[in-house]
């Protein structure tokens, strides 16, 4: 069963859909906030974990970040980490005041940019006692470095003219300048395998949705290029952690690397032969056998020790 449900981050309104079990439970459950990727929206991959995690005996909260989606929030297409981070602990907050949750046995997962925003949430929030992440992606490392850490860094450093460019148009009054979050057909076809299927997925009946970002404000690259999903992943332990990536796809560097910094219980699972955005909706069946366990056992009432 599907709620539509608002809660407050920061004073914005966000708008998300709580997913329940069709069947009667004999006392209160597990839950887990599912947060979607960059640009994304509530009704797209986050949906389709969420209405998994249900089907299991879960709890699942999805929502649309602040400043998209139906969510509340000004200037629209703003993509600030910061407030990304609240967005998943307001959400964890909202779990917490109903009561068929129990408060204890919270969990968390972040799909794409999401994967790296969950990462510092449950660092500062121990209220998040499980953590597992999909095609995870630290946004910041992303813009810095590009997806396979190989961009031009003049590519970076022409984002920051134009991010403060944006500020001083701002400044002006002037409407805020944006950039487009999607390539075009022809840029990603000519742009390798990472930037068709992100192309094809946003902007093909394949996972379009109106809602979505297409754009993000130009006064949101300097927040993203400041962003460290990973620097304090450390701190994550003794809650366990459980990495999920596409063996072929371009960014699985970047859970490699978070998972060498973070301390045990940790866990890299790859998913043989699949891209970036293969595992937003090809192969969630196979990505959902290794998420249901982890959150089941490490949100099992009293459970006694950590497990990945």
């Amino acid at each position: 069963m599907r709620t539509d449900v608002t809660f407050t981050s920061a004073g914005i309104t966000l708008a998300g859909h709580l997913h329940t079990p069709d069947t009667a439970a004999d006392g209160p459950l597990a839950a887990v906030v599912v947060a979607h990727p960059g640009g994304g929206v509530k009704e797209q991959t986050a949906g389709a974990y969420a209405q998994r995690l249900a089907d299991a005996g879960f709890v699942a909260l999805t929502y649309d970040a602040a400043y998209q989606g139906e969510s509340g929030g000004a200037p629209r297409g703003t993509e600030d980490p910061a407030q990304r981070v609240e967005d998943i602990k307001n959400a964890v907050s909202y779990l917490t005041t109903r009561p068929e949750i129990d408060s204890d046995r919270i969990g968390a997962l972040g799909i794409c940019a999401s994967g790296g925003y969950v990462i510092p949430a449950a660092v500062t929030d121990h209220r998040i006692r499980a953590v597992a992440t999909v095609s995870a992606v630290d946004l910041g490392l992303y813009f810095r470095v590009g997806p396979d850490g190989t961009q031009d860094p003049a590519v970076l450093q022409a984002l920051l003219d134009a991010a403060a460019a944006a500020r001083t148009t701002e400044a002006a009054g002037e409407p805020l300048p944006t950039m487009s979050v999607l390539p075009t057909e022809e840029e990603a076809r000519a742009g390798g395998r990472y930037s068709y299927e992100a192309w094809e997925y946003y902007s093909t009946d394949r996972g379009r949705h109106p809602r979505q970002a297409d754009e993000f404000t130009f006064s949101s690259v300097d927040k993203i290029v400041n962003f460290d999903a990973f620097h304090l992943i450390g701190l994550l332990a003794p809650r366990p952690l459980l990495m999920v990536a596409g063996s072929e796809a371009a960014t699985a560097w970047m859970s490699e690397e978070a998972v060498k910094k973070a301390n045990e219980p940790k866990r890299l699972h790859w998913i043989e032969g699949a891209s970036h955005v293969d595992l937003y909706d090809r192969y969630v069946p196979q990505v959902t056998t290794e998420l249901l366990p982890f959150f089941t056992q490490n949100l099992a009432a009293q459970t006694a020790h950590a497990t990945v």
